[in-house]
């Protein structure tokens, strides 16, 4: 008996695909998601460009990631009631216009540490509502029969990105400086506006009235706690987010003053934790 065909083989693989609101989504995170990286790259860069301070570096990470861990609590029971594809060309459009200003400072050389921290915490607050909307989002692209697989294809494109977008990021640090990583990161944002907007939806109220915040956050707390599953995969996920994947803040401190070397070679390092990080996130997930 024949086996099954390669196109068989790849339908079932990459069975989401088949929904063209899903592959607007994929193809928008690609551009996007590489360009966040990008970013976050440069960042660290021109922070230790300016103070040559491991301090101010952490300082960058807390300001940055302390608003998601304030606010994502809230800001789920929030994007539950809210009409999740407008939402997300907000965030999008907040993080467009972040990228710029951001952009504009080092372009025109006034740029000082405590700006980068400013516009650092406001990605933090977009963030915070951003992340949790795009993965709440792929159930109303897919439906729950491909949901899993969707999950999947997110995950490596997500990692995907983690790879290239340092890799190219050291590249252009090396040549045209922090300042061209953060318009191309802004550009990178109309690609994900583009294909939201391409979307074929069914029209819903921005924002629906229902039981307050509060009742609703209680209610995911409540079941997050009584889930023992959950529960311990929150906590793993707490103590290895929160201690395990720090040390990349200080990487620029190992490129430039430990190793003696310059973008090119921090770009790679970062790009070597993203190589092995989705190897091993697609060997769980098994795409």
């Amino acid at each position: 008996m024949a086996g099954p065909s390669w196109r068989g083989l790849l339908a079932a693989r990459f069975s989401s695909l088949r929904h063209r609101n899903f592959r607007l989504y994929v193809a928008g995170q690609i551009v996007s998601l590489t360009g966040t990286w990008m970013q976050s790259v440069a960042q660290g860069w021109l922070m230790h460009r300016l103070t040559h301070s491991a301090f101010w570096l952490g300082l960058l990470g807390f300001t940055q990631f302390l608003p998601v861990m304030l606010l994502s609590l809230w800001a789920g029971a929030v994007i539950d009631r809210m009409d999740r594809r407008r939402l997300l060309c907000v965030t999008q459009g907040a993080f467009l216009v972040q990228a710029v200003v951001l952009a504009t400072l080092v372009t025109t050389g006034v740029v000082q540490p405590w700006m980068v921290l400013v516009l650092a915490g406001v990605f933090g607050v977009v963030n915070a509502f951003d992340m949790p909307t795009r993965h709440s989002f792929v159930v109303e692209m897919t439906g729950r029969d491909d949901l899993g697989n969707a999950i999947a294809l997110n995950s490596a494109v997500f990692n995907s990105a983690r790879v290239v977008g340092p890799a190219v990021a050291g590249v252009l640090l090396a040549t045209v400086g922090e300042g061209g990583c953060f318009w191309l990161n802004a550009l990178s944002y109309v690609a994900v506006l583009a294909s939201l907007a391409r979307m074929e939806l069914p029209k819903r109220e921005f924002f629906r009235r229902g039981p307050s915040l509060g009742t609703g956050l209680a209610d995911g707390v409540r079941y997050a706690w009584a889930t023992l599953p959950l529960r311990r995969l929150l906590f793993l996920l707490c103590v290895t987010a929160g201690i395990g994947f720090q040390y990349q803040l200080l990487l620029p401190v190992y490129a430039r003053d430990i190793l003696g070397s310059g973008p090119k070679v921090y770009g790679l390092l970062l790009t070597a934790f993203g190589a092995g990080f989705g190897a091993w996130m697609s060997s769980m997930v098994g795409v």
